[in-house]
């Protein structure tokens, strides 16, 4: 957990971690939209083979990366990293 030592630390921290979750629920929808209109294009096109599943696998697994860094203890690293600098810096 990070240091929070006012109100407006607390602020700056939640509007940080509320914009990583917006970020992650827009990346989620463009996947679903762009990848439904690919499985459409595909079954059109050609549906003995599923090509579809290639760029739904591999952004998957970026978008699985993505919610990982924004829901899990991941999340804070980069947060705490920058904490240590500061004190660091300040000599502590």
């Amino acid at each position: 957990m990070t240091r929070v030592e006012s109100e407006a630390d607390l602020r700056e921290l939640a509007e940080r971690r509320a914009g990583a979750k917006f970020g992650f629920y827009s990346h989620a929808l463009v996947y679903v939209v762009v990848n439904a209109g690919l499985a459409v294009l595909n079954l059109l096109t050609d549906p003995r083979y599923l090509w579809f599943v290639w760029p739904l696998v591999g952004w998957g697994i970026g978008l699985a990366a993505h919610g990982l860094s924004v829901f899990t203890a991941l999340s804070g690293l980069r947060e705490r990293a920058v904490e240590r600098e500061m004190d660091r810096l300040r000599g502590r």
